[in-house]
């Protein structure tokens, strides 16, 4: 039994049928899109986020801010990015496997290579205050924090939010990025 309680406390996922699901706890995703129309991708997969299972209100939502790619191949159009968080009473593993079948759907393949053009990408940024460093699910992600794409974004909803690992706020890791204008908000309602 106890074993089961600190699989469920650091995010592992027990199979047990009588495990008792987990508390809500507050998770962060940011969406970005540069192919197709970029705006309904955004949208759709938004809307599938908010009816997942485990996903629970009150559901945040930054505005629409639009970006330079970072790392992409040189012909990469620009980015439409936006941060959503979203009570959910699941592990990080299951959420963030859920997140990967959005992509799927929305037509991102599962072997996309990493810092391509893609329809959407979906990057669990924090799952309350888990920590993991592990292949395929790391927490908080590892570079939000140097981010603008994200932390603009992420600053709308969660301006006071400290992130494991880190001991400034969200607006004050967005105060300190270097003056850019890459990331311009394209939209504050969506």
């Amino acid at each position: 039994m106890a074993n089961r309680q600190n699989q469920q406390a650091s995010g592992l996922c027990s199979t047990e049928k009588e495990a008792p699901p987990l508390p809500q706890m507050r998770a962060g995703i940011a969406l970005g899109s540069n192919l197709g129309d970029r705006l309904l991708c955004l949208t759709t997969a938004r809307a599938r986020v908010f009816v997942l299972t485990g996903a629970t209100p009150p559901f945040l939502s930054s505005g629409i801010y639009e970006s330079e790619p970072v790392e992409c191949e040189t012909s990469a159009g620009k980015f439409l990015n936006a941060v959503i968080e979203i009570g959910y009473s699941g592990c990080s593993r299951q959420l963030l496997a859920e997140l990967k079948e959005i992509e799927e759907v929305l037509g991102r393949p599962p072997q996309h290579e990493r810092n391509r053009s893609r329809t959407i990408d979906l990057d669990l940024l924090y799952h309350e205050a888990e920590t993991f460093n592990e292949p395929g699910l790391q927490l908080p992600h590892p570079r939000l924090h140097l981010r603008g794409f994200v932390l603009h974004p992420l600053a709308e909803i969660r301006p006071n939010l400290i992130l494991p690992g880190q001991t400034k706020t969200v607006r004050e890791l967005t105060a300190e990025l270097a003056p850019s204008a890459s990331v311009v908000r394209s939209a504050r309602q969506w």
